[in-house]
């Protein structure tokens, strides 16, 4: 199960991500951050309470930062170490700005 705080301001939001991102939690958190999107130019996901993510988590994340290297930023904080070990494996951690 995925739950996620969503604060935005002046052309900037933040997500907070709590729990599982996988298969079943994915389509919600892309379909929040496809409505966000548009006139962002900051988008921040903190990780601090991610448990797990998934391959279909992993495209979720690519899919905004792809859209949001068209019109501004993207950067990731607070990884833990067993999210950031997926990064790494998967080459996450090169595409992606982590803080």
């Amino acid at each position: 199960m995925l739950r996620f705080d969503k604060t935005t301001e002046n052309g900037s939001a933040r997500f907070a991500l709590e729990g599982r991102l996988d298969t079943s939690s994915a389509p919600e958190l892309e379909q929040a951050l496809k409505d966000a999107l548009p006139g962002l130019s900051e988008l921040t996901l903190d990780l601090e309470k991610l448990e797990y993510i998934s391959s279909a988590g992993l495209r979720v994340l690519l899919a905004a930062h792809k859209a949001m290297s068209r019109q501004g930023t993207m950067k990731v904080c607070h990884v833990n170490e067993t999210v950031m070990e997926v990064f790494e494996i998967t080459g996450f951690s090169d595409i992606l700005t982590i803080e």
